[in-house]
């Protein structure tokens, strides 16, 4: 049992602990590549946030993992079976009712442990600041935490060496063989502002990749996701830890 997982524990634990900060593990659910999971972000999203808890709890953060979300924005995935989508209003709406409960518990601050790159939750934070402004909130999409070439040739943006060395440090038994994996190629937008990303639509992904992935798998090890994981969580443990110990919204900004 891990106390600080809130599926884990018990009311025995619960009721004798004062929670400073609650921690929401957000993934999704969608094809990656021919050789990785669906449930990829979700269970990536709820292995960094049950490690970085756990160093951030050691020095005193007061921290719970809440049971974790495994659906995600995936509009342009709609022609890839079984690719789930949940609109921004709906992950407006469980966030609104998460922070009612919390609220009403007493515990003031709210991480979002954000695994997949269709989840956008700026918006949906200042939205609901305004009707919770006793709650501090933020999102952190946990695989920004440290530069991901330092560690990776070419990390990729879907199902790439980055998620596949991440997944083969930390599931590697839900990791079929490499060799079955598809080379991740994207077909890139015509329009130069699109292109070079100073432009913004969705990417429909019937269109820009043939397998589902963005990303050459080829070079990934569990020796790099290891590496990666370990440093992002470090630095997530202590972004938790600050985050927890601010009284206020004025307390996040310097003297």
């Amino acid at each position: 049992m891990k106390t600080h997982i809130l599926q884990e524990t018990n009311w025995n634990t619960v009721k004798n602990t004062i929670y400073n900060v609650a921690i929401l593990p957000w993934g999704a659910t969608e094809a990656h590549n021919l050789h990785l999971p669906y449930g990829t972000d979700t269970i990536l999203a709820e292995k960094v946030s049950a490690a970085a808890a756990g160093i951030a709890n050691k020095k005193g953060a007061g921290a719970i993992v809440l049971p974790s979300i495994a659906y995600g924005v995936n509009s342009g995935q709609m022609e890839v079976p079984l690719c789930m989508h949940m609109n921004p209003t709906t992950q407006l709406a469980i966030i609104r009712d998460i922070l009612f409960v919390l609220e009403n518990h007493e515990i003031r601050k709210l991480i979002i442990i954000n695994a997949h790159g269709g989840n956008a939750f700026q918006p949906i934070i200042r939205e609901l600041s305004l009707e919770f402004p006793d709650i501090l909130m933020a999102s952190v999409n946990w695989w920004t935490a440290c530069k991901a070439d330092k560690y990776f040739d070419e990390p990729g943006d879907h199902a790439g060496e980055l998620e596949t060395s991440a997944m083969l440090h930390e599931a590697p038994e839900l990791v079929a063989p490499l060799k079955d994996a598809g080379r991740g190629a994207e077909k890139l937008f015509k329009i130069e502002g699109l292109r070079e990303k100073w432009a913004w639509t969705p990417r429909r992904w019937i269109y820009i990749s043939e397998d589902t992935g963005v990303g050459n798998p080829a070079k990934a090890t569990a020796e790099k996701g290891e590496k990666f994981i370990n440093d992002c969580v470090d630095k997530i443990g202590k972004f938790i830890l600050d985050f927890s110990r601010a009284e206020s919204e004025e307390e996040l900004y310097e003297e």
